[in-house]
């Protein structure tokens, strides 16, 4: 059952501004706010203190960056495998080499060498290229002990990371901010490295902004607003063939192709194979290396939904479900040695998204295991899991999302350790769902025209949510759709809605039921046609 909060109901919907309404509830309040919001600069002139970065550190890291060139020193740009830090390393890597620099992209195998620096892995980028000069994006910030043993190893280091920072920083050169993603963080260097903000390597940082899901909010929406629009034109024969390899509508793009189609091909690479490809896709000028690249992300990545479907089924088995009256824990840890660690990420959201619970999933090795996990809103899970540092041997991410590495004799205390601590730290009131509502109002004011004036909003993804809406009405026709039926179709006073993912309530409706529905404002184009629905988020009964 989901706890709905409706912030605003009309009750004479006919005189509201729900525009207006809608940009309140958001916060936006004064009339500067407003239009900032409703009209984003052009990110391209962003400053070093507008988004964070020390301009100290900025500066260092040009001179540096320029000395290298201009000596024709070898660079690297040691890149992340997911989908953030593919295009932060592309887009790096590109600009420079187009600025003559004598530089190679490097992204470390996840199960070889695991996340970020590694010793293995500044060992094989010192046999593979010598460098005197090596660019992290995407990673860095924790890796104090790693970039040490990069310097006594003659090697200088600068670190491009939007993570959140541990106590012990890297001593070198920081470009670091929270408020961008790892690809935004690279394109804001890579602006400043050639004076200007092209729009190719500009849609390559909203693709990472919308994989990582930034909030679109403030300067995130305008380089994911700009962005998109740079992508809607890219001529980038990779990210062209992309589209095309995965059928989305370039001219067309939302948000929801890049981070549910674009994203999980580029990902899928640094989860089963080597992420290497995905950012030679990005960068080939060649149109049969594109087909070829392409066509190789589309495979894996549906032997990545095939793999992570099994592991969830699996995974679900190991919930301790409600037997003889006792309840879930507040914090879920599931942990088997046959998980593939490249998807227990995935997994671990699937297991929030259907028990509403903090999880943790853990791919059990011989000496080490790695593990992923996925919070709830009002639980800081990076926090919880670095209180337990002294059972880890390293760990990483954000409130929402983390990972960590840990020898595996120390599985179980760590588990006891961390439903302790969710004991303690999280409420009942916290482990309800909650629905945000904006606006409660009369079904009769969901019309095309209301849909048109919502654009202004766009783009929506996270943290910048469609505009949910609630309103009473009678049920007419409904069916299940689908292949497996697991989607339901039905009209409301005459109003098409699709319930995604809610078959299972077919059969407690009945046509000519009251119901209280939660939706959202969708246009549904099938042949020419255009068509107003309701996408459902929830129903109640009466």
């Amino acid at each position: 059952m989901k706890k709905w909060n409706i912030h605003y109901r009309a009750q004479d919907a006919g005189k509201t501004d729900i525009v207006d309404v809608l940009l309140t509830i958001r916060g936006f309040t004064s009339t500067q706010k407003k239009n900032t919001y409703l009209h984003p600069e052009n990110p391209s002139s962003l400053t070093a203190k507008e988004v964070g970065i020390d301009q100290k550190s900025l500066k260092q890291a040009v001179v540096r960056i320029q000395k290298a060139i201009k000596e024709k020193e070898s660079v690297v740009v040691y890149a992340d495998y997911d989908a953030d830090g593919i295009t932060a390393g592309a887009l790096l890597w590109e600009t420079l080499h187009g600025m003559g620099a004598k530089v190679m992209p490097y992204i470390p195998h996840r199960v070889e060498e695991g996340y970020g620096l590694s010793i293995k892995g500044i060992d094989a980028v010192r046999e593979l290229f010598d460098p005197s000069l090596i660019i992290t994006v995407d990673h860095g910030i924790t890796a104090y002990e790693k970039v040490e043993y990069a310097k006594q190893s003659g090697i200088d280091m600068i670190v491009t990371d939007h993570h959140s920072a541990p106590e012990k920083i890297p001593d070198c050169t920081l470009i670091h901010t929270t408020i961008l993603c790892g690809a935004g963080v690279s394109w804001f260097l890579a602006k400043e490295l050639s004076g200007k903000s092209d729009d190719e390597i500009l849609a390559l940082a909203a693709i990472g902004s919308i994989a990582d899901m930034m909030p679109l909010t403030g300067i995130n929406r305008s380089v994911v607003k700009f962005g998109l629009e740079a992508l809607n034109k890219s001529k980038r024969i990779g990210l062209v063939e992309l589209f095309r390899s995965a059928g989305v509508d370039q001219k067309n793009l939302r948000v929801y192709d890049i981070s549910h189609i674009i994203a999980p091909r580029l990902n899928a690479m640094g989860r089963l194979e080597h992420a290497m490809d995905a950012l030679r896709l990005l960068c080939t000028p060649k149109k049969e290396r594109a087909v070829e690249l392409s066509t190789k992300l589309a495979l894996v990545n549906r032997e990545r939904q095939t793999l992570t479907e099994e592991t969830v089924d699996h995974a679900m088995q190991g919930v301790p479900l409600h037997t003889q009256g006792d309840p879930l824990p507040n914090l879920l840890f599931i942990s088997h040695e046959s998980y593939n660690q490249g998807i227990i990420g995935l997994v671990a959201g699937k297991l929030t998204e259907r028990f509403y619970r903090p999880s943790i999933v853990v791919s059990v090795g011989e000496i080490y295991s790695k593990a992923s996990a996925r919070s709830i809103r009002g639980f800081n899970i990076i926090e919880a899991i670095r209180s337990m540092q002294d059972l880890l041997v390293d760990v990483g991410g954000h409130p929402m999302a983390a990972g960590f590495t840990v020898e595996t004799t120390n599985i179980t205390a760590l588990q006891d350790r961390l439903e302790e601590f969710a004991r303690d730290h999280i409420t009942e009131d916290m482990l309800v769902k909650n629905l945000d509502i904006d606006i409660e109002m009369p079904l009769s004011c969901a019309t095309e025209s209301l849909w048109e004036k919502l654009r202004v909003f766009e783009p929506f993804g996270f943290g910048n949510t469609e505009p949910v809406f609630a309103s009473r009405g009678t049920v007419g026709d409904l069916r299940l759709v689908g292949s497996d039926g697991k989607h339901l179709k039905l009209k409301i006073n005459g109003m098409n809605a699709i319930a995604f993912g809610m078959g299972e309530m077919y059969g407690k409706i009945k046509k000519g039921d009251t119901v209280d529905i939660a939706y959202t404002l969708d246009m549904n184009e099938w042949n020419g046609k255009r068509t107003l629905q309701m996408k459902v988020k929830d129903i109640r009964l009466e």
